[in-house]
């Protein structure tokens, strides 16, 4: 994916300014034979924080700054001079992003609000200077504190797209095609698997000046959670959804199987995926007639509202829009941060050179493939 700049994962070192040495000086002026201390303190070393930013859509920036150093603070001085404290570092970062531990994976932090700053590490304080340590028995200490250590961690950043409705499918189930009808997205569409290597987002335009963000994320095939296809990649992206809608191709061969292929990866996923709201779509209903539409439906799961569509023939999408409102505004929907909380198993996660290795077959395949 070389023409590509969505990055939504990436791994990086942190560490925090240490704190400045105090100052074991004496005073020394004309005259004035003992002085006495006037040592300083030292300065405070810089925080590392996470911040959101609202313009940024990836983690591309990141990428290619995989250290982030605040700088240590200033030793103390004479006179009582406090050194200067370390620079904070700040790392922005899209909304939506969670922060988890690099060795063990387990849940930091995220940010999901323009602003929203969070502080991943502490800086070292500065020592006291030999100021502090004069007393009526000791009135020439020559000691002085040294300042306290950085703080240092390996994080791992994923973004996890914000939006209403997740388009669930395998490759070529008209996702992109639905995207691109009922929101001013221009996904890529063709008539090959994988056409959509990133996820997209679009605004739905409801009635009386309502709307909701529909997302688009690359097709899923049996065995994704193993890591066929696009793998993980981009299954992470579905857990702060509230709505799941999934897309069954009429003209598959067992409507009832894709289903399951579908609700199984994401219960292998994330076991918690299983229980977010959901509804079905039967996409390309031009093809078929009533009489096909009633045999379809028998197949379908009790319980979930499903609806047939054409996003080529403009067929059932005011409907859908009604359905994806009414299912947005009930008060059933799981827990999501719950979801996006949980920690990470890290053995899943590919390494660096995997993730190039995956980038580079993927860009060959796309390059195979017929111009449309």
């Amino acid at each position: 994916m070389a023409d590509s700049n969505f990055v939504d994962y990436v791994k990086i070192y942190c560490c925090s300014g240490k704190g400045g040495k105090g100052s074991s000086h004496f005073r020394r002026a004309k005259y004035i034979p003992k002085g006495g201390p006037d040592g300083g303190d030292g300065g405070r070393g810089g925080d590392v924080y996470l911040r959101a930013n609202r313009n940024l859509w990836t983690l591309l920036h990141l990428r290619y700054e995989r250290h982030i150093i605040a700088t240590p603070g200033e030793a103390g001085s004479a006179k009582g001079s406090t050194g200067k404290n370390g620079e904070d570092r700040y790392i922005e970062v899209p909304c939506g992003t969670v922060v988890y531990d690099a060795d063990s994976g387990d849940y930091l932090c995220d940010v999901t609000e323009d602003g929203q700053t969070v502080r991943l590490l502490k800086g070292g304080k500065g020592g006291w200077g030999n100021i502090h340590f004069k007393t009526s028995t000791n009135q020439a200490p020559r000691y002085a504190q040294p300042g306290e250590p950085c703080e240092e961690r390996n994080i791992i950043l994923q973004l996890k797209l914000l939006a209403d409705v997740g388009l669930v499918g395998l490759p070529n189930a008209g996702k992109s095609t639905l995207l691109s009808v009922i929101t001013s997205a221009k996904p890529k569409i063709a008539n090959y698997p994988f056409t959509t290597l990133e996820p997209n987002l679009g605004m739905v335009k409801y009635r009386d000046n309502r709307s909701f963000i529909m997302a688009d994320i690359p097709g899923i095939i049996e065995g994704a959670s193993e890591g066929k296809g696009l793998g993980l990649r981009f299954l992470r992206h579905i857990e702060r959804n509230s709505l799941l809608l999934f897309m069954l191709p009429a003209d598959t061969d067992d409507i009832e199987k894709e289903y399951e292929i579908l609700n199984n990866e994401l219960e292998k996923y994330n076991p918690d995926l299983a229980e977010k709201s959901r509804v079905i779509a039967i996409t390309k209903s031009d093809l078929l007639d009533e009489e096909l539409e009633e045999a379809l439906a028998v197949n379908l799961p009790e319980g979930i509202p499903h609806i047939f569509i054409s996003s080529v023939a403009h067929r059932g999408l005011d409907k859908l829009k009604d359905i994806l409102w009414s299912e947005l505004n009930r008060e059933t929907f799981l827990d999501t941060e719950k979801i996006v909380h949980k920690n990470i198993d890290i053995t899943r996660i590919p390494t660096d050179s995997e993730e190039a290795e995956n980038a580079e077959e993927n860009d060959t395949e796309e390059k195979s493939r017929p111009n449309t």
